[in-house]
């Protein structure tokens, strides 16, 4: 361009050369002679008015620039590498083109910022930057965009975590990947080294952070397409769709301008676990409009409701007591899902998949995807529900309960759990029975049945009464034995003294552990000692029988009657024929006592022929020791 701008002033220097040799003066001539303001001029003399008229304009021809300082010019020339800019001072300036990526469609005669770096370099250039003007003025005009949302254009340049980094106005500024477009961008490369417009909705002045957004561009428009869209639409109505995003709750359908959900459980009649095993990404497909919104612009689509129901296609011959085949699709703890066919899905409650009747989740007999066989227990073709079962195909164990487990009979059962009132326990799979509490021993008092056994355990049981209807067995433990409290009652009569060890202290009295096993209650005022204290746990004292139930297996014991008893002997005088006759009672009835403490609850015969020895023994005592109340009297 410099050769250009040089070949007018050649000429002229050539024009003035000739005009010289014309005009130049003989020797003769002096310089007084020489018309100086006619030099160089083939049209004559400027007058001096005319010359002051002339300087006048081309100094307006001509801009007072400075360097550092940004101006506007006109592009005059471009090429691939670089754009020439016209800023009216008396030469141009060029421009890389590079600095000019933003905007492609730059052409000659537009008008551009630049920020002027040198008035003339060493070889006579005026240096213009578009870049740096556009950097210095940026921050003023995002500012403004931002502002009064104008839409801008910024050019692309490259890739970055989560979105793009766009040209704008000389600023790096970052377009996230959700800002790009309505719909979500899987591959951000193709936009790289494309020009696009955005609206700027951050700045952060601070960290000189700039956030644009090229969706906001069409959602606008894209808002309105939505109403006239939505307000066409009609429930039921086929529309085709593309897919354009799957997630696992369901699918959103792009209807054109409009986004629609199916919902997973609206894809398929039968059971799915993701909605990538019907539709796949930027499928084209029919959907059914099930229900919409105007005001949210929501849209239920559906797709499995364009093919006829599973249900409709049912067997007509299928009835209640028939045996199917099914896969099982979902497992709770109350039951399964068994599908017979696509769509038609039966449930196994968990009280149909066994006989027994302890409690059990589902999990512990099926597992999902395994094969079963079942019997239809319900089928409601309206209301499309069918319950099934699996324990119908195996025999029913109570079908023979009242042979094989008949009243009075022996058997051995594990414990399986505990309530407060008994132990329930199984015979055999399907078969349980309940122990009640009372009927665990004959002479122990227990408290919960967990004292008594553990589950898992195995006990002994006699059937004590049959519910065929309820499928419930009433059992004992305590009746594998011989109920002991008929010997006891003639063991503990009243009056009569035994040795007992204090094994609890509660807060009415104490729990004494009497002979053959057996527990007595000695109320606290009864717990006195000859030293006026309460007897403590684990002593062993002489108790007397104050009363004794044979049906509430109830015996109420006494220490301090004993204690009152001896201190009363002591104060009466009584004499030697009757102190030893006394004394031989004692021995014999301490004997007779012995004797009974010595027998164990297999003993139970010699028990019986103590009975007679006992009544005789103490009938002697009654007598003797009303004789000494008789001489206490007369004394």
């Amino acid at each position: 361009m410099s050769d250009n701008q040089t070949a007018p002033t050649e000429q002229n220097e050539t024009e003035q050369s000739e005009t010289t040799v014309q005009i130049q003066p003989t020797p003769e001539q002096t310089h007084e002679a020489f018309d100086w303001d006619a030099s160089g001029k083939k049209g004559g003399a400027y007058t001096a008015k005319e010359r002051e008229e002339l300087d006048s304009v081309y100094e307006k021809t001509l801009t007072s620039i400075a360097s550092n300082a940004i101006v506007e010019g006109v592009v005059v020339a471009k090429n691939t590498k670089e754009v020439v800019v016209n800023i009216g001072y008396k030469s141009d300036g060029v421009v890389q083109l590079s600095e000019f990526r933003y905007n492609p469609d730059l052409k000659i005669g537009d008008t551009v910022e630049v920020y002027v770096e040198s008035q003339e370099d060493k070889n006579g250039q005026l240096i213009l930057s578009h870049k740096t003007a556009r950097s210095m003025k940026s921050w003023d005009r995002v500012n403004q965009a931002l502002i009064s949302e104008e839409i801008i254009t910024g050019f692309v340049k490259c890739r970055t975590k989560g979105g793009l980094i766009a040209d704008v106005f000389g600023i790096e500024a970052f377009l996230p990947g959700s800002q790009i477009d309505v719909k979500p961008i899987r591959d951000y490369d193709v936009y790289v080294g494309k020009t696009m417009e955005f609206k700027i909705v951050k700045i952060n002045n601070e960290f000189k952070n700039v956030v644009v957004s090229h969706k906001a561009l069409i959602e606008a428009e894209l808002e309105q397409q939505k109403k006239e869209i939505i307000s066409k639409l009609e429930k039921g109505q086929v529309l085709e769709g593309t897919v354009k995003n799957i997630t696992s709750y369901g699918v959103f359908i792009d209807l054109g301008g409009v986004d629609g959900l199916i919902h997973i459980t609206d894809l398929s009649w039968g059971r799915i676990n993701h909605p990538e095993e019907i539709v796949k990404l930027d499928q084209k497909i029919n959907v059914v409009i099930l229900d919409f919104d105007n005001e949210k612009k929501r849209i239920a689509l559906g797709l499995k409701q364009l093919s006829a129901h599973p249900w409709d296609g049912l067997k007509l011959e299928l009835a209640i007591g028939d045996k199917v085949k099914g896969k099982v699709v979902v497992i709770a703890d109350y039951g399964a899902f068994v599908e017979i066919q696509p769509g038609v899905e039966g449930l196994i409650h968990v009280s149909e998949m066994s006989w027994s009747q302890h409690l059990r989740t589902a999990h512990d007999f099926l597992k999902v995807g395994q094969e079963v066989d079942a019997v239809i227990l319900t089928l409601d073709r309206e209301e499309r529900k069918m319950s099934l079962g699996i324990k119908q195909l195996m025999p029913d164990p109570w079908a023979n309960v009242l042979t094989k487990y008949a009243k009075g009979t022996k058997h051995t059962a594990t414990v399986r759990n505990f309530t407060n009132f008994g132990i329930f326990v199984e015979l055999e799979e399907g078969v349980d029975g309940l122990i009640h509490i009372s009927d665990l021993s004959w002479s122990k008092k227990i408290k919960h049945p967990s004292e008594f056994t553990k589950a898992g355990e195995k006990i002994d049981v006699v059937v004590l009464d049959i519910d065929g209807e309820n499928r419930r067995l009433s059992l004992g433990h305590k009746q594998i034995e011989e109920n002991p409290w008929e010997i006891f009652e003639t063991v503990f009569t009243l009056d009569s003294v035994h040795q007992g060890t204090i094994i609890n202290v509660l807060e009415k009295g104490a729990i004494i552990a009497m002979p053959y096993g057996v527990e007595a209650f000695c109320p606290t005022r009864h717990l006195l000692k000859v030293d006026g204290k309460a007897a403590k746990i684990e002593e062993v004292l002489d108790f007397k029988v104050i009363e004794f139930n044979k049906e509430s297996k109830k015996i109420i014991v006494s220490h301090a009657d004993l204690v009152r008893a001896a201190a009363n002997a002591e104060k009466s005088t009584v004499s030697n024929n009757e102190k030893s006759e006394a004394e031989e009672t004692k021995k014999a009835a301490k004997k007779v006592k012995d004797s009974i403490e010595k027998t164990t609850l297999g003993d139970m015969d010699v028990l019986s022929n103590l009975k007679t020895n006992m009544e005789a023994t103490e009938k002697k005592t009654e007598d003797d020791a009303a004789e000494a109340k008789k001489s206490e009297k007369s004394e």
